[in-house]
């Protein structure tokens, strides 16, 4: 090898690290721009668990009626099956 074929060599090796380099930065910036949008962004309030179901239904008393038109909804008949 000559003192040319060296000096490429060494320039294809620091072209290749440095593209490596930009890569990761770039990454790392992509990574902060999302951590900084989730930790700015307006979070949801956390639901509030429900113990009773009093007070859900606004009409008023649940009647058999609408227990089952609610299963209907719910759960399709086993001939589908």
């Amino acid at each position: 090898m000559n003192l040319s074929e060296v000096e490429t060599s060494a320039k294809e090796i620091n072209q290749a690290t440095i593209l490596r380099r930009i890569h990761s930065l770039a990454r790392e910036i992509e990574e902060l721009k999302r951590d900084y949008l989730i930790f700015f962004s307006p979070q949801p309030k956390a639901r509030k668990i429900k113990t009773t179901l009093f007070g859900s239904v606004r009409s008023g008393d649940i009647t058999d009626e609408m227990i089952e038109d609610s299963k209907k909804s719910l759960f399709r008949p086993l001939t589908d099956i």
